[in-house]
C-alpha cells in the first residue's frame, strides 16, 4: 500500500507540474504566433512605405552629332524621360545619333550636372562599339542607365529625402 501512495504521489507531482507546463507551453505558442504576425504587417508596412522610387530626367547635349527618336530624323531628342527608378533597377532608351561633322569622327558618352550628386549611384552606358561614323551617317545607339542597389545609397535616399534626380547626358565626337 506504502508503494501504491508513493506512485500516487509521485503521479500526482507529475501531474502538478504538467499543469504549469501546459500553460507555460501555451504562453510560448501564443507569443510566437503573435510575434509572427506583428512581424509579417510590420513587414508588409514597411515594404509599401519603403519602396522607394523616383522620377529621372536626363538633359541631351550634343556636340558634333545630333540625337533623335526615330530613324527618319524627325523627333529630336533634347531630354530622356527614364521613368520611375528603383534602386536595382535599369533602364533602356534607344535613340538615332546622325553626325552633323565634316569628317569622319567617333562618338564619346558623358555625364554631368547631376543634381543631386548621385553619379557615384548611377551608371550610364551604351553599346556603340567606337566604330567612326561618316559625315551624315545615322548610328543607332541604346543608353542604359542603372541604379545601384547598395545600403549605402537607400540610406542616402532615405535620409536626404530624394524624390527625383537629372543630369546631363553629353554625346560629343572626337574629330
Amino acid at each position: 500500500m506504502n508503494l501504491v501512495k508513493k506512485v500516487r504521489g509521485s503521479l500526482n507531482s507529475f501531474v502538478g507540474f504538467l499543469r504549469p507546463s501546459k500553460r507555460t507551453i501555451l504562453l510560448v505558442v501564443t507569443t510566437a504566433i503573435i510575434t509572427l504576425v506583428v512581424s509579417s504587417i510590420i513587414f508588409v508596412w514597411l515594404d509599401k512605405v519603403m519602396q522607394l522610387h523616383f522620377p529621372t530626367w536626363g538633359t541631351m547635349k550634343t556636340l558634333g552629332v545630333e540625337a533623335y527618336w526615330n530613324r527618319n530624323l524627325e523627333n529630336k531628342t533634347e531630354s530622356i524621360n527614364w521613368g520611375t527608378m528603383r534602386p536595382g533597377s535599369s533602364q533602356d532608351v534607344t535613340l538615332y545619333i546622325q553626325s552633323v561633322s565634316n569628317i569622319e569622327t567617333t562618338l564619346h558618352l558623358s555625364t554631368a550636372n547631376w543634381n543631386p550628386t548621385i553619379s557615384q549611384y548611377m551608371n550610364l552606358t551604351w553599346n556603340y562599339n567606337g566604330t567612326a561614323i561618316r559625315p551624315g551617317e545615322i548610328v543607332e545607339v541604346t543608353l542604359t542607365l542603372v541604379v545601384s542597389s547598395s545600403d549605402e545609397f537607400v540610406l542616402y535616399l532615405v535620409t536626404n529625402n530624394i524624390k527625383q534626380f537629372s543630369f546631363d547626358i553629353i554625346i560629343s565626337t572626337s574629330e
